[in-house]
Order: C-alpha cells, then structure tokens, then sequence
C-alpha cells in the first residue's frame, strides 16, 4: 500500500516543484515530479531508490524535536560508507559542504536537476563523488552516505 505526501518546499531551490514521496516502508520509492506519480506515468518509471538496502527512519512531513517544522524528506538508515545513488538522471547543481549552500544542517550535499524540472537532494553524505556541472544517470554512484551536519546517525536524508 502507497501513501502520497506533496511538499511545496522551495528551501532547497527558489526553482523546485512540488515533491510527490510515495512511501511503503522498507524498499519504498521515493517519486519527485509535478504530477501524478503512478507505474503508468512516464516521469515516474525511471526513479530508482537512492540506496539499495535501508531502513525508513523518518518519513516525509513526521513531526520531531530534531525539526524546526516538519521534516522535509526521507531519512534512509544505513551505514557510514554506503553507495549513494541517483535516484533519477539529470545535472548536479550542487554539491559541497554546508548543505552545498543550502545550510549547515545538510552537512555533505548533494542537488541534482532533472530534465522536467524537479530536483533531487541528497545529504549528510560522508562522501561527495561527483561535480557541480556534470550530467549523471539514473542508478550512478554519486556519493557515500554519512553523518555530517545536523545528524543523529549515519543516513541519507533525500528530497
């Protein structure tokens, strides 16, 4: 059984879509786009999840004390070291520390652009394996998850 979330979020770029996450538990898929996510929809077939093996340790919209309002992704747990990748292909925009401009919170990030105009984030990455300017596929190897800035564990919190 899906459950669908839509966040306006503009944080992570004045540009962004609204975000579709479509969620059931372990081996969930996460779906960006502007419109209905279904298997028939063209946008949504080609989304892979970030990462391979995981536990879901924070959905999309749950309420916390690690959250100023309501968290805006989805936190996969896994170990320090495991292979990141692109959810969906497009162009890295940005990627480097700080949350690569988006805030020290992120820690190690990473902003893909998708060519129908929605945006992937990837964060707290321990390590930052591609460039700002470089085109990546659907399933590349992008980065290494982590624990970097505002973090209580090793994850990759993705959106």
């Amino acid at each position: 059984m899906f459950r669908r979330f839509t966040s306006r979020s503009t944080r992570t770029s004045s540009q962004r879509n609204r975000v579709a996450v479509l969620a059931a538990g372990i081996g969930a898929t996460a779906v960006l786009g502007t419109g209905v996510a279904s298997a028939a929809a063209p946008s949504a077939a080609s989304w892979v999840d970030p990462v391979k093996k995981y536990t879901l340790s924070a959905s999309f919209m749950q309420s916390g004390s690690h959250w100023v309002a309501k968290h805006s992704g989805q936190d996969f747990a896994v170990p320090t070291g495991t292979e990141v990748l692109a959810a969906h292909g497009g162009t890295v925009v940005k990627a480097g520390p700080n949350g690569a401009g988006d805030g020290p919170a992120y820690g190690n990030a990473i902003v893909i652009k998708h060519g129908n105009g929605t945006y992937s984030q990837y964060a707290h990455l321990s390590r930052i394996d591609v460039r700002i300017g470089q085109v990546v596929r659907t399933g590349q190897h992008i980065a290494l998850s982590g624990s970097t800035g505002n973090s209580t564990g090793p994850h990759l919190h993705f959106e």
